[in-house]
């Protein structure tokens, strides 16, 4: 009797724990994600929108494919130079004023992009967007780990990063109705476009440093049952990790498997630049209008939403990361590298489409494995250090692109070359990753 009683009681007190569980992952979900991804859907449309400035900007302004892409590229050398002091900054200061810092910045100089007069204009404004938006990327996915469970983070990684293919959903037709603004009040439609895009980050600014709270235990929205449940399970959590090893910043940006994954991002993002800031001139180039363009670069968005969702909550729901983004990256790659050997143009946005979808479904497992290792100012610094170091190749691969673009006539060499190095890193880490978790068990 006594054995089946406590049973029972046991039971019960299961399901309430699990309850609690789920209502307040649910509750923190509503409350952050939805205003995290509006953030990073400008954020996103303000790196890329060059892409459809492309379209008018480059032959009103005098610049070549290689000018283009070198410019289109510099973005990310000052994004990764200040990104680690970025993420430590806002480790220090809190999420709340640090993002709301980052995203006035952001929205001034992406406001800039509208004046630029020619190759040095350009380049200059470009290295100020790169500077203004590093650590907004890392710093909420730092953020993220703050506020939710280590077996919930690939899908709330996938929520997050589907702004990139909402900004592809709505603003690629956006940014090409925009640029139809052509001659209003004496500007290009492509300052229109850099303008009346760039001015929401300003004016979220103060709206971030009002709604966003920097952690659950000052959150006065969350009920007092689940804000205790809440600060009790991440406290466990990050004692746990911190009892296998607790490494400091500098071991953190030093050790040898955060400059691995910071290679492996690498190899994704030259991916991804790869298809984002060259699509709108590969499909126009089938004769569209720079509207209908808008439309058709809109498709490969829809199916990478659907593909980031879904491929988050799979890498959740097996508890498992490293082959999940191996698998993704290698999809990406083959996609891509198919892509510019058919010349069918629907084949050719298909192929696009799936590229795109699998090279953006990579992040939501891949983000989840730094906290797997690290805590604190050493996750800070060393989710920092990974996306510096991977978003060299959104320097990289449209500089390259560009160029050989200008060379051959065609997007295809390029793109095809990063497509095989995406293939060959994603069965280098899906190897190397089999034999840490080996290593590990042992």
């Amino acid at each position: 009797m006594i054995s089946g009683s406590l049973t029972q009681t046991l039971g019960e007190a299961d399901r309430v724990d699990a309850g609690l569980e789920k209502q307040t992952v649910g509750r923190v979900t509503r409350r952050l994600i939805p205003f995290l991804i509006l953030c990073y859907f400008i954020a996103s449309l303000n790196r890329v929108n060059v892409s459809f400035a492309a379209l008018q900007m480059n032959k009103q302004l005098g610049l070549s494919s290689a000018v283009y892409g070198f410019g289109a590229g510099l973005f990310f050398i000052t994004y990764c130079l200040c990104e680690v002091p970025s993420n430590l900054l806002l480790h220090k200061f809190g999420a709340r004023r640090w993002i709301a810092r980052i995203m006035l910045s952001w929205g001034v100089c992406a406001c800039a992009m509208a004046f630029v007069q020619g190759p040095i204009s350009f380049y200059a404004v470009r290295l100020l967007l790169g500077a203004a938006e590093a650590g907004f990327y890392p710093g909420v996915l730092f953020f993220i780990t703050l506020w939710f469970p280590a077996a919930y983070r690939g899908r709330i990684f996938g929520l997050f990063v589907a702004a990139i293919p909402l900004s592809g959903i709505i603003g690629a037709p956006l940014s090409g109705m925009l640029m139809g603004l052509e001659g209003l009040g004496g500007l290009h439609g492509w300052q229109w476009m850099f303008l009346l895009e760039g001015l929401p980050a300003v004016l979220l600014a103060p709206v971030v440093l009002w709604y966003l709270t920097d952690t659950p235990g000052e959150a006065r929205w969350l009920p007092v049952l689940e804000r205790s449940w809440l600060s009790a399970t991440l406290h466990g959590e990050r004692s746990a990790t911190e009892t296998k090893r607790r490494y400091s910043v500098i071991e953190a940006l030093t050790n040898p498997w955060v400059l691995f994954l910071a290679a492996m991002y690498f190899t994704n993002v030259c991916l991804m630049n790869s298809i984002t800031f060259f699509l709108p001139q590969i499909v126009k180039g089938f004769g569209l209008t720079i509207q209908q363009t808008g439309f058709v670069v809109a498709i490969p968005s829809i199916f990478a939403l659907a593909g980031v969702i879904w491929w988050g909550r799979r890498s959740d729901a097996r508890q498992e990361r490293t082959f999940h983004a191996a698998l993704a990256n290698f999809i990406g790659g083959a996609a891509l590298l198919a892509s510019v050997l058919v010349h069918d143009p629907i084949w050719r946005c298909l192929l696009l489409s799936l590229a795109l979808a699998a090279t953006l479904s990579f992040f939501s497992p891949f983000w989840a494995i730094p906290g797997s290792f690290l805590s604190g100012a050493a996750a800070a610094g060393g989710i920092a250090a990974i996306s510096a170091l991977g978003v060299i190749g959104g320097f990289v691969s449209p500089w390259i692109v560009g160029a050989l673009r200008d060379y051959s006539g065609d997007f295809r060499t390029g793109l095809g070359g990063f497509a095989v190095l995406a293939m060959v890193a994603s069965i280098i880490f899906h190897i190397a990753g089999r034999r840490r978790q080996n290593a590990a068990a042992e």
